[in-house]
């Protein structure tokens, strides 16, 4: 309850006021059953109009009275329950922001969306309900069954017979709920990120003609989702019947047998017509706590989901950040006997990297070559410690890059991902997630030098036009300018580009490449690329494999000394002249 808590201070006033309002229908409730019996008993039976219309002004007051509290009962208890879960999505979000790349990968994506919107929303729905029925329920149950006791003992008995059977039939339903709620989340879960992977990659489904199988795949995923919920749902299905049936039999059997007693003169007509309400008071309000218990079920299947983001250690924090203040002044990078592996099965890490060592001079370029799957994006993501090393260190300006605060870290790194992702808004606001307080004049300056300015200005709206969802209305090229410019707008101390030319062509490719060394002397330069023309005149070259450093020299140096990039250079070289001879011959 402690983390709980703090969503419950700000608004206590609500959370006390809400369930207090109600109790006000709960005093009406159990009076006007009185009113009607002292109606039927005095008034009609004497045929004393005054009095019937004394009582029924009275009557009228109370429902009035009723009215005004359930209002003022059901706006606070919404306004309690809507405000909790506001603050606890927020507080949720905020912990997923924090997440390092390793605890997201413990995630799929539509499993968080589904605990940040439907699983909030389900401890919403209980936490009103329960606001609601809080004291409403509890009150009417007490209050009705105090009046019943006061009216006939002996009837009274009928009702202390059923409440343990129902009871018992409560807590059954409740039992077998609670599984089927669970796994109705997470087959919802799957089916969330069913939907987010076909309309994240609409374009691949379209060219590849599988619309049919996407379909076919939503279609087994929703009726999934379809047998678990019904499965689920037939447990409240059950709720209903099995409380009417005990209220009619109660009620037959109160009816029956205050009869009799009426007939014996033991009991007035009135008091019969009072204790017949004050039965299915009792029973409705055993019915709403029942469903009550049963949402909470729900919804307790939700705060589960929910506890395990708040419960979740994060994979990357400041903790153990010797120099807090400590901000990247030169951009020199080294890395020493480096290993690295991503949690699997059992918290078993498969190294991608082992033994990377080498050192980057500040203003120096390093390029960074080979095969897929060699963990070139890899090693780059542990200099803004995406990732933390599994063993060796990372040292940025001759300090351990555990030992930065995560945002002077990474404020001095600038990354184009492989990746490239734009979002929603213009191209200038896209842009300003470099520097958002940057002159317009910067804007357009790094903007020139990743050659995205030119076709920016061939837009009607320019720096103004808006970007569709992910950066759909551009090109694969002009995604990666704009990202490039991002990059570069940040001005950072070390620049990665990962593989993120691959999209633009030569002769672009150079001119940005050229831009880089004129505009950013004093950046270190770390370039992944799979072409060798857009590494070959970096300081230092890279060549990895399986993991491993086995070449690192010049361009020069490798022709020489490393047969794979001897041979990677070969087959390039090699196809461009086939190409030239080709271009020539046509």
């Amino acid at each position: 309850m402690k983390r709980y808590k703090k969503y419950i201070t700000p608004y206590l006033s609500a959370f006390v006021i809400g369930p207090l309002m109600m109790l006000t229908e709960v005093a009406g409730e159990v009076m006007l059953p009185k009113f009607m019996s002292m109606i039927i008993n005095n008034g009609v039976a004497d045929r004393n109009l005054a009095y019937i219309g004394k009582m029924g002004a009275l009557m009228v007051l109370t429902v009035l009275f009723m009215a005004v509290g359930g209002i003022l009962g059901a706006y606070f208890s919404a306004k309690a329950s809507i405000s909790f879960t506001s603050d606890m999505r927020n507080d949720l979000f905020q912990k997923v922001q924090q997440f390092s790349f390793e605890n997201i990968d413990g995630y799929s994506t539509g499993s968080l969306v589904t605990r940040l919107t439907n699983d909030v929303q389900q401890v919403q729905n209980v936490l009103m309900m329960g606001l609601r029925m809080a004291l409403r329920a509890p009150g009417m149950f007490l209050g009705a069954l105090i009046m019943a006791f006061m009216m006939n003992r002996q009837l009274a008995v009928i009702i202390l017979i059923v409440i343990p059977l129902l009871l018992a039939a409560i807590i059954l339903i409740l039992k077998t709920a609670f599984p089927r709620f669970g796994e109705m989340q997470r087959r919802l879960d799957r089916l969330n990120s069913g939907i987010q992977e076909s309309l994240t990659n609409v374009r691949v489904v379209k060219s590849f003609v599988r619309e049919a199988h996407e379909i076919e795949k939503f279609s087994r995923l929703n009726r999934d989702l379809k047998e678990s919920s019904l499965r689920a749902l037939r447990i409240v299905i059950t709720t209903m019947p099995v409380m009417m049936f005990a209220m009619n039999v109660t009620t037959l059997a109160v009816v029956w047998y205050g009869g009799n007693i009426i007939i014996a003169g033991k009991m007035p007509v009135g008091d019969l017509t009072a204790f017949t309400t004050y039965i299915v008071q009792i029973l409705m309000s055993l019915m709403m706590l029942s469903m009550v218990f049963l949402q909470s079920s729900r919804a307790s299947a939700s705060m589960k989901r929910i506890n395990e983001i708040f419960d979740t250690e994060i994979g990357l924090n400041d903790d153990n950040a010797k120099n807090k203040d400590k901000k990247v002044t030169e951009g020199r990078v080294e890395f020493k006997n480096v290993s690295f592996g991503y949690s699997g099965e059992n918290g078993r890490k498969d190294l991608v990297l082992e033994g990377i060592s080498f050192m980057a001079e500040p203003g120096q370029t390093i390029g960074i070559i080979g095969s897929t799957g060699s963990g070139k994006t890899s090693l780059v993501q542990l200099i803004p410690r995406l990732y933390d090393v599994t063993g060796g260190e990372v040292l940025v300006d001759g300090v351990n890059v555990k030992e930065y605060s995560l945002k002077h870290l990474r404020e001095g790194v600038g990354m184009v991902l492989q990746k490239n992702v734009l979002f929603s808004g213009t191209i200038e606001e896209n842009l300003r997630w470099g520097n958002e307080d940057a002159p317009m004049e910067d804007v357009i300056r790094f903007s020139e030098s990743a050659q995205a300015d030119p076709f920016v200005k061939t837009f009607k709206n320019g720096y103004g036009t808006e970007m569709g969802q992910g950066g759909v209305n551009v090109s694969g090229g002009q995604k990666q300018r704009l990202c490039i410019a991002r990059a570069l707008l940040k001005r950072p101390k070390i620049l990665i580009l990962d593989d993120s030319t691959s999209a633009v062509d030569t002769a672009t490719e150079a001119k940005i490449r050229e831009s880089l060394y004129h505009d950013l002397k004093d950046t270190t330069k770390i370039i992944i690329a799979q072409r060798i023309s857009s590494v070959q005149e970096a300081d230092q070259i890279l060549v990895l494999e399986d993991g491993k450093i086995i070449g690192h020299g010049t361009h020069e140096e490798l022709l020489k000394t490393c047969e794979t990039y001897s041979e990677i250079y070969t087959t390039q070289i090699g196809n461009q002249s086939i190409g030239a001879g080709e271009e020539a011959a046509v």
